[in-house]
Order: structure tokens, then C-alpha cells, then sequence
């Protein structure tokens, strides 16, 4: 094994056309991610898989047992993967994410997954603040229009704004071809 762990974050069927809250170009985004993950296996880098679960009453998506919190079909777990279920958009919180990572001795962490702004954001700021070198594939990431004071924001402008960010300050940014080659 490497000392680099990928991070699969919410790669959920809920996130894919007739699931509870489909995001921008999900297709696209998963067919990268599985090359990624594909590649990481071959390299023999630690491969992690997050699955969000919504515990709240009335949960609009990821609601547990349902098929749409299912890891969609193109980027289950195989073998001896880890599944670390989460229930915060920080995957760190409350998991034992922090404590896989250390006990493998990782230095190096490559997220992909849903959605930018959010979980892949988060988990990619964290993994920095614990000491990772971090690196994220941004188009194996993806996520959704926003909305703030009236302003509609594209969700490729959402998702660029957060890979600028990320490779501002936390990340290094790449392409799956980068990565992969």
C-alpha cells in the first residue's frame, strides 16, 4: 500500500437523474471519478468510500435504507473497502476517518465526489488542517445551481469558484487525465 488514500465522498444514487436531488453533469462527473478510482487501486493507494446518510425527521434525500443513499453502481466498494457513513458534511466529524488515515500511515489524500461546495470543500480543508497533502480532481467532483440574495449562481460557476479556492489555499487541483497519467 502507498501512503495515499483516495476519499470517495457521496458518490449517491439520490445525486443522479431520477434520484431526490440531482446535481449538474453527474454523468460525466462518476465516469471520471470510477477512472479515478480505477487508477488508485492500481496503484495500490488506500481507497476510502463516504456515504452521507440524512438522520434528520423527514429528510429530503439520503434517507437511510433507501436506495437513493446507496453508492451508485459505477464506484461501490470492492473487497475490503472501507464505507465510512456520515451524518455531518465534514466526513471527519464523528467518523473514524481521521483514525484509518493514521493507522495507514497516509500523507497524501485525492478527494473526489459530491458536491463542491459542500462535502468535497470540506473534507478537502479538513484533510489540510490535519496535516494532508491534499489534492482534488475536479471533474470527478461536481454539484448544483445556487441561489444567494436573489442571484442565481450556474453550478459550474459554483464548482469553478470552489476548485479556485481549494487550489488557492488547501489543494492541489487536477483533471482525472492528470491524474491518471
Amino acid at each position: 500500500m502507498t501512503n495515499t488514500a483516495l476519499i470517495v465522498v457521496d458518490i449517491q444514487n439520490d445525486y443522479f437523474s431520477g434520484g431526490k436531488w440531482e446535481l449538474n453533469a453527474t454523468d460525466a462527473a462518476v465516469d471520471n471519478a470510477a477512472r479515478v478510482i480505477g487508477a488508485a487501486r492500481e496503484r495500490g493507494d488506500l481507497v476510502i468510500h463516504i456515504r452521507h446518510e440524512t438522520l434528520a425527521p423527514n429528510a429530503p434525500f439520503f434517507v437511510p435504507g433507501s436506495d437513493g443513499a446507496q453508492l451508485h453502481e459505477k464506484v461501490r466498494n470492492v473487497g475490503d473497502e472501507l464505507v465510512i457513513v456520515k451524518h455531518f458534511m465534514n466526513p471527519y466529524r464523528e467518523t473514524e476517518l481521521l483514525e484509518v488515515l493514521e493507522h495507514n500511515e497516509i500523507e497524501r489524500v485525492t478527494v473526489v465526489g459530491n458536491m463542491s461546495h459542500m462535502c468535497i470543500d470540506a473534507v478537502t480543508r479538513a484533510s489540510d488542517d490535519f496535516g494532508f497533502e491534499a489534492t482534488v480532481i475536479h471533474d470527478a467532483c461536481t454539484t448544483h445551481d445556487l441561489e444567494f440574495n436573489d442571484v442565481k449562481v450556474p453550478a459550474h460557476l459554483v464548482h469553478a469558484a470552489f476548485m479556485a479556492a481549494l487550489k488557492f489555499g488547501y489543494a492541489e487541483v487536477l483533471s482525472t487525465d492528470e491524474y491518471v497519467a
